[in-house]
């Protein structure tokens, strides 16, 4: 029987995530299993990878073969470093102790190079949240400002109008009162 190590694909149309198995070459890609290793969701920044890397090492080293996608993801969680290190500790080329060290050493720089990641998404999100809450308040100064002058400016037509329906009443009565006067001088004459 030739075993694979391969994913398996889950859940919602256009949100997948997946699980990595260790399974018989014959059989559909969502279908039996003989092991499941782990899982992978690349929905999350950066990627979330579980895996029991002993495991996967394990069906590494009895002739498992990983399609590409699952070696890149073994080779990112350190499972074919651990495979290396086992061979060299079979060859007696070091001491077991000596690889564990050497495998817990790189697991701790992976995961500092994760977290800096990380963080350094958290930075860009919160400045790019500040740069755009400082443009929208500049829109909404300038959208201020220009009310400012429409209301201003309809303040200034209106008291024009006032202005000039007041001189036309003014007018209009010295028309009246001098229509009137004429007419005043003959009752009294």
């Amino acid at each position: 029987m030739s075993v694979k190590i391969r994913l398996s694909r889950h859940g919602k149309k256009n949100y997948a995530f997946f699980h990595i198995l260790a399974t018989d070459v014959r059989s559909p890609r969502d279908s039996r299993f003989i092991e499941l290793l782990g899982s992978y969701d690349p929905n999350t920044n950066p990627a979330t990878i579980v895996l029991n890397v002993d495991r996967a090492v394990y069906w590494l080293q009895n002739g498992a073969q990983p399609t590409i996608t699952a070696r890149r993801i073994l080779s990112y969680k350190g499972a074919l470093l651990k495979k290396h290190l086992a061979e060299g500790v079979k060859k007696g080329a070091l001491t077991q102790e000596q690889a564990d060290a050497k495998f817990n050493a790189w697991v701790a720089e992976k995961e500092a190079k994760v977290e800096k990641k990380k963080e350094s998404l958290k930075v860009s999100k919160a400045d790019a949240k500040k740069a755009a809450v400082e443009a929208e308040s500049k829109v909404n100064a300038a959208r201020a400002e220009e009310l400012a002058k429409k209301k201003a400016e309809a303040e200034k037509a209106a008291e024009e109008a006032r202005k000039a329906a007041e001189a036309e009443a003014k007018a209009a009565e010295e028309a009246a009162q001098e229509a009137a006067a004429p007419a005043e001088e003959a009752k009294a004459e």
